[in-house]
């Protein structure tokens, strides 16, 4: 059933590295609280302990607490976990997924424990699918140490859940701020011998984006060359700003992890509403560096980076987008 769920959400995803990762693994759609926890002292270097009568979720600790470790049923991730920092090391055996408690939506089990956010709120996801994507990232944690910069989705999961409910509006005004200055609306000059083979380029390439905003919001988008940005027209800004003001929170995570890296919300709304591909939004994005690679060279260390890095986080928030959907899936 699980495999079937995975095959079924990333078939019209062109990742194939990260598709038979997935396809790969094995896991147990449910576990109980009858799993009993390791006999052996943990490997981490943080010990667990309980804040309160009322409350029995567990907290990671610094190694210099003297908090005597004790069995309880869920496990917190620290906030550390959002900026990059490595979370001591792997205290867990087994991953699994199972249904949460109230029958809407689907939780992460390390060993015995439920998974919870940094601020102790339940990891609770819209579907099996991205519950056990999510699941794939711990199981393939180290034992040395967990590193969240190699969870993306964990880190997508906990965005939508911890920041867009509180700050969903801001969020709105920011990636509307930036629409205007927008990477598909700046084209190059055609009547300069440094830039007109970038002008060609984009619209060869371009140009098709902008055709399909026209024909997906109603309004045709304005191009413009100057360095200072232009202004879309107030018909089209309303009709993207209403977009976004539909999107759930899982919808609007992705939605601006896309906008953020590509610095394009039209790439984003691309890749969102099923124009573009994976590759296809790179491209577009990476267009005008790609041209003075292939004319003065890649630097390593740096261009290559930079590309590794770009891929990450689009094909990611490409994935978490299309595995939080529940209509795409049968639970």
């Amino acid at each position: 059933m699980a495999t079937s769920l995975l095959n079924k959400s990333l078939k019209p995803i062109k990742i194939p590295y990260l598709i038979s990762t997935l396809r790969s693994l094995n896991f147990n759609s449910v576990a109980t609280a009858r799993d009993s926890p390791s006999d052996a002292p943990s490997s981490s270097t943080f010990t667990f302990d309980n804040k309160g009568k009322d409350d029995d979720g567990i907290y990671l600790k610094p190694p210099n607490s003297n908090s005597k470790q004790e069995t309880t049923s869920s496990v917190t991730m620290p906030m550390s976990f959002m900026t990059g920092s490595i979370v001591g090391k792997r205290f867990y055996k087994k991953v699994t997924t199972r249904e949460s408690d109230d029958g809407i939506g689907w939780t992460v089990m390390l060993d015995y424990r439920t998974l919870k956010t940094p601020s102790k709120r339940p990891l609770k996801l819209p579907t099996l699918a991205l519950a056990k994507a999510i699941a794939a990232e711990w199981e393939y944690q180290q034992t040395d140490g967990i590193r969240p910069f190699t969870m993306p989705l964990m880190k997508l999961a906990c965005t939508a859940l911890e920041r867009v409910p509180l700050t969903r509006v801001k969020i709105i005004e920011n990636l509307m701020k930036k629409f205007h200055q927008d990477l598909v609306f700046c084209r190059a000059p055609d009547d300069n011998d440094l830039t007109v083979g970038v002008h060609a380029r984009q619209v060869e390439k371009i140009d098709p984006l902008l055709e399909w905003v026209a024909s997906e919001f109603g309004y045709k988008p304005i191009v413009y060359t100057s360095y200072f940005g232009g202004k879309q027209g107030d018909e089209l800004t309303k009709a993207v700003e209403n977009v976004l003001k539909n999107t759930n929170d899982c919808e609007l995570a992705g939605i601006d992890a896309l906008a953020a890296a590509g610095h394009s919300l039209v790439i984003a709304l691309g890749i969102f509403r099923g124009k573009l591909q994976i590759e296809e939004a790179i491209e577009l994005i990476r267009l005008e560096e790609d041209l003075q690679v292939d004319k003065w060279g890649l630097v390593e260390g740096g261009h290559d980076v930079d590309i590794a890095d770009l891929k990450v986080q689009i094909s990611s928030a490409a994935v978490f987008l299309a595995l939080s959907r529940r209509n795409n899936f049968s639970d």
